[in-house]
């Protein structure tokens, strides 16, 4: 069973509850679950609300008949679908949900709540509104009576809507008792004089809180709310030293009778009721400050009784509370402890808070403190058991058997949270309890002191001046309590001298105290050891102190005066420092990030297939320009993490339809990240809606509850961190290898390298902010000695601009060039426009030119006025001239190997990819042209790879089997085409990499060049026939035609009646199928 803590917990686990209840038993068991709140959030005015208008649902419900109950159902708890009672439940409905226990629940919860002066008004008049519903139907006097009493007890509480309040009861005498009009409302005047004025004291705290929370402003809020507490916790201590007063001082409390508060008390329980069911319900610095109000207000009642005495909460239930609330409060737990103690529990008792504590997951929070602060009291609580005159035999082995469990396992705790940088409690509290217990308890001395020898030897209490103080105490309390027993022999003239008794162990442990280096207060120490000497010790003892606490000081005179030279010396170079820190870091902001030899240090080059590999391709770009975009509204087209939220705790089997459906209601979901935890015990998902504004509503469903499971739910931002200028062999095995000590990684995304081969980089999305942190911590990281990694916080607003040529316009394109045209000509000819910076022809495998050239300017300008030259004659030819554009459009990717040895292949037919030289207009006309059977025979085409892998991730793998001519990566195939520098190496890729699995769930498999593309448009069928819509099957079949024999003319015979009309119908249909 789920475990809520807080009110608004409970509520959405009971709805949640509630709202599969369609049967009388879920009824009850909701009813039962409202119970169990109650218990945690006795004050809480939004659950008694809900309760009682459950419960006044159900009692309407079984009341009346099956279709008005629904109906009932309906008006009174919309949320939920009425379901239909059958006739057995509405008869015991009616005995469990009957009128009188209705009203009694709404007079408990409005007793509960009716202290709250700010918001108790919401719940009285929901029920007066019924009880006045009920009188209009009776008219009995009893009613009449009865709500009259009940309109003077509220008007005797202050409350923000008194006047309201006022204005309702006059309404109410003048309908029902008009008689006693005047008379009631003159009791009233005179009753209710108490609650106005407290009202009055109070408004200005009312209003700034009031003010606060329309502003919604968490932090005045806050603010206003403790400064109200403690005004609140002011007026009770006033209150009763009045009440103090008025048993001593008869004069005394006249004086002050102007100053008297007397609903100060309930009003202060009501003010921390209001704190810690709302904005300080998880505050355990109020927590602890409502401990001490009501431990104070229980004393003081105990000797002054109040009519508010039985208001008081028991401790025991607050502390359980509180402890719920605050797990991680030490001071809670250890006053949980101490308060079962004196309230006389058993050992057993005791101990189950002592393990409740211990097993919570959230003890060490904030460290060791809250550990120590527990463990010290569950200490505490043994060392007295075993102490007590009335405990039982066995008490103090079980004490102490306690106490060394207790030091073992504080300790273990320490080293599992610090490892070896935990060196123990600097107050060894602990300790000090087990040596307490050791010497008053066991009378074993010998073993309390091996433990102060123990810890003397720890570097941490060594260098403490308060633990050597303690220490030599002790050794003084025990030589005080062991005096020296008398001789059995009467002492003889020559032995009637009597020897002095000196405490020479405490003397021996200021010693030690001395011999410190690093002792933090040295001075305090040898001021106890003089005073020591004096008191107790020999003469000769004495010179040997005076002797040593004189070399000591000049030792710690020489030490200070280096520790206030180092301190000065630290001012002074304090600023310099901070310049020089702000001036590096200027200079290395503005310095390139990029690794000498990195990928990332040179220019983007151009793909080596050549962009005039063919019109397809071409065609193809011009298609997806709108892919690219070139306006702000394209780059934020897809905000992922200003749309995202994260959810945590889901059930461990649930689907991504339910999760689907629990969202829905916030808005579209783009996205859906599923993933089970490793302990199988719950699921997380990462969720990405269309808009921002959808996902900040997604976050209403924090705290809720799917099932048995309260789910946490937390926006995405700064939990993805954008990747890049990783090795380009990297697979999501080395990226969570690489961030793994960064945290939990919840999600790797890659992109799609079905428009843009070149990618090459990834998003990271953690669980938690903390780990993306870390992860940007890595940035600027050299991998492999040439990769500078580049790890930042993903934010789509600050993508950077493209650069270089094509990016800035200062790049053209020429075509239709003569064959014999050189890169000097085209100097020449585009220099008159500006300055060429370069000048390249596209040349073919065998060195001859394509007609086809890219001259590069040095400004935009002059590539424009380059224009000019566009459809006029060069040596004969007229050539065309246009302006390079970026469209972001690079379906395919080349990789080729060392050319050395043998030459590269021209792609297959079809790829439309024109290979080129190493470098352009030289080719390389004494290599060895291979036949195109040849290169059939050493090329093979991988199939079924997702687009988001590379074409340096696929060489990788087919390395392993020979070496490689060429990679060509056809992400609209889904395939790859690798050329091996021999035929006999495509069979071993070919078993070698038939079925391996490349990415979780999808295997590769291999065949020819002409299966790759084949691949294709077998895709594109079934694609197509996927998105036809199928003709809707007729309800009937057609009616057989029926030919029947008529009167006619001579000569070719007529078709019967209706022949025609059916078959230019059936002619018709056919068409249209075709």
């Amino acid at each position: 069973m789920a475990n809520p803590v807080g009110e608004d917990s409970w509520l959405a686990y009971i709805e949640e509850q509630r709202r599969h209840a369609a049967d009388l038993e879920a009824r009850v068991k909701v009813v039962e679950l409202f119970k169990a709140a109650l218990g945690d959030e006795p004050a809480s005015l939004r659950l008694w609300l809900t309760y009682c208008e459950y419960f006044w649902s159900l009692f309407a419900a079984c009341q009346s008949s099956p279709s008005s109950s629904a109906a009932s159902s309906s008006s009174s708890l919309s949320s939920s679908p009425p379901s239909p009672w059958t006739d057995d439940e509405r008869q015991l409905g009616r005995e469990l949900f009957s009128f009188d226990a209705a009203l009694s629940l709404w007079s408990d919860g409005y007793n509960a709540t009716k202290f709250r002066i700010a918001d108790s008004h919401l719940f009285w008049d929901r029920w007066v509104a019924i009880e006045l519903e009920q009188l209009a139907r009776t008219r009995t006097p009893s009613g009449v009576k009865r709500i009259s009493h009940l309109f003077r007890d509220r008007l005797q509480v202050p409350h923000a809507t008194w006047d309201q309040t006022s204005q309702m009861f006059s309404e109410f005498l003048t309908t029902y008792n008009n008689a006693a009009y005047e008379q009631e409302f003159q009791d009233v005047t005179r009753t209710a004089r108490d609650a106005k004025a407290a009202y009055d004291l109070r408004e200005s705290h009312e209003l700034d809180l009031a003010r606060a929370q329309r502003a919604a402003d968490r932090d005045a809020e806050k603010a206003a709310m403790r400064q109200y507490l403690d005004w609140e916790m002011a007026q009770t201590a006033l209150a009763h030293h009045h009440q103090h007063n008025h048993h001593r001082h008869q004069q005394q409390q006249q004086q002050q009778q102007q100053h008297h508060d007397p609903l100060a008390l309930p009003l202060g329980l009501g003010l921390y009721a209001r704190a810690l069911t709302g904005i300080f319900a998880f505050d355990d610095d109020i927590w602890n400050n409502c401990a001490v109000y009501l431990s104070n207000l229980h004393r003081q009642t105990k000797t002054y009784p109040s009519p508010y005495t039985p208001l008081l909460p028991n401790m025991l239930d607050f502390f359980q509370r509180a402890t719920k609330h605050c797990p991680w409060s030490g001071p809670l737990w250890s006053r949980y402890i101490l308060t079962a103690e004196d309230a006389g529990w058993s050992f057993q008792n005791v101990e189950s808070i002592k393990h409740a504590a211990t097993n919570t997951k959230a003890l060490d929070k904030n460290g060791m403190t809250s550990v120590l602060d527990m463990y010290t009291a569950w200490c505490g609580f043994l060392k007295r058991t075993a102490m007590d005159p009335n405990a039982p035999e066995d008490a103090a082995d079980v004490a102490e058997v306690g106490l060394l469990a207790a030091l073992e396992d504080v300790d273990l705790w320490g080293k599992r949270l610090y490892k070896d940088a935990y060196q123990g409690d600097p107050n060894f509290r602990l300790e000090r309890i087990l040596i307490q217990f050791l010497t008053e308890v066991k009378g074993d001395v010998e073993a309390a002191r091996n433990h102060w020898d123990r810890m003397s030897r720890q570097p941490l209490l060594a260098n403490s001046y308060d633990f050597w103080l303690n220490y030599y105490l002790w050794e003084m309390v025990v030589y005080a309590s062991r005096p020296k027993a008398p001789s059995p022999t009467p002492p003889t003239p020559s032995t009637s001298a009597k020897t002095a008794r000196t405490p020479t162990l405490a003397t021996g442990v200021l010693q030690r105290a001395l011999t410190q280096k690093a002792l933090d207060w040295p001075e305090r120490v040898m001021e106890v050891y003089l005073q020591h000497c004096n008191d107790y010790e020999q003469p000769d003892a004495l010179h040997y102190a005076l002797d040593t606490v004189h070399k000591t000081r000049r030792v710690v005179a020489k030490r200070r005066a280096h520790e206030n030279a180092a301190a000065a010396a630290y001012v002074t170079q304090a600023q310099p420092e901070t310049e020089q820190a702000q001036n590096d870091f200027a200079a290395v902001s503005t310095q390139d990030n990029t690794a000498p030899g990195s990928p990332s240090n040179s220019k983007r080059k151009r793909d080596e297939a050549g962009e005039d590999a063919g019109e397809a391709a071409s065609k193809r770009a011009k298609s997806t320009e709108t892919y690219a975009g070139d306006g702000d509204e394209s780059k934020l087209k897809r905000d992922r993490e200003n749309t995202s939220v994260i959810v945590t705790n889901l059930p461990p089997d649930v689907t991504q339809t339910a999760v689907r459906r629990y969202f829905k209601e916030y808005g579209h979901i783009n996205n859906l990240i599923l993933r089970k935890e490793a302990d199988d015990k719950s699921s997380s998902a990462l969720i990405e809606f269309r808009s921002s504004e959808e996902a900040e509503s997604a976050l209403l469903r924090d705290q809720k509850y799917l099932h048995q499971s309260q789910l946490s739910v937390k926006p995405g931002i700064r939990l993805t961190v954008f990747v890049s200028n990783y090795p380009p062999t990297a697979d999501e095995a080395d990226i969570r290898r690489l961030f793994q000590p960064c945290g939990d990684i919840f999600n790797i995304r890659w992109p799609s390298l079905k428009y843009n081969t070149h990618r090459r980089f990834c998003y990271i999305s953690f669980r938690n902010s903390d780990a993306a942190y870390k992860a940007t911590m890595l940035d600027g990281t050299l991998l492999e000695g040439k990769y500078r990694l580049q790890s930042k916080f993903s934010n789509p607003s600050h993508k950077k601009d493209r650069e270089g040529a094509l990016a800035e316009g200062r790049e053209i394109r020429v075509k239709g060039l003569h064959p014999s045209t050189q890169e000097n000509d085209l100097r020449s000819i585009f220099g008159k426009y500006g300055k060429v910076v370069t000048a390249r022809l596209l040349t073919n495998l065998s060195g001859h030119q394509v007609g086809t050239a890219f001259v590069v300017f040095e400004t935009k300008e002059q590539a424009e006025n380059a224009l000019e030259l566009d459809k006029t004659k060069f040596k004969s030819q007229l050539i065309e001239v246009e302006l390079c554009k970026d469209t972001n459009f690079r379906p395919l990717a080349t990789s080729k190997g060392d050319r050395g040895s043998t030459a590269s292949s021209p792609a297959p037919s079809g790829d439309g990819d024109i290979a080129m030289p190493d470098e352009p207009g030289n080719a390389k006309q004494n290599e060895h042209t291979p036949r195109p059977a040849e290169i059939r025979e050493r090329t093979m085409a991988i199939l079924n790879i997702p687009d988001t892998i590379n074409d340096a991730r696929i060489r990788a793998l087919a390395e392993k089997y020979g070496s490689i001519v060429k990679v060509v990566l056809r992400p609209d195939h889904a395939g790859a085409i690798v050329e091996f520098t021999d035929a006999s190496m495509v069979g071993r890729a070919a078993l070698g990499l038939e079925g391996f699995e490349i990415v979780p769930g999808r295997k590769l498999r291999t065949g020819s060049v002409k299966e790759l593309f084949r691949e294709r448009s077998e895709q594109q069928q079934q694609q197509q026939a996927a998105d036809t819509p199928k003709a809707p099957k007729p309800w009937m079949p057609p009616p057989p035609v029926v030919r029947r024999p008529v009167l006619g003319r001579g000569g070719a015979k007529r078709g019967g009646l209706g022949f025609v009309a059916v078959a230019r119908k059936n002619k018709e249909n056919d068409k249209e199928s075709q």
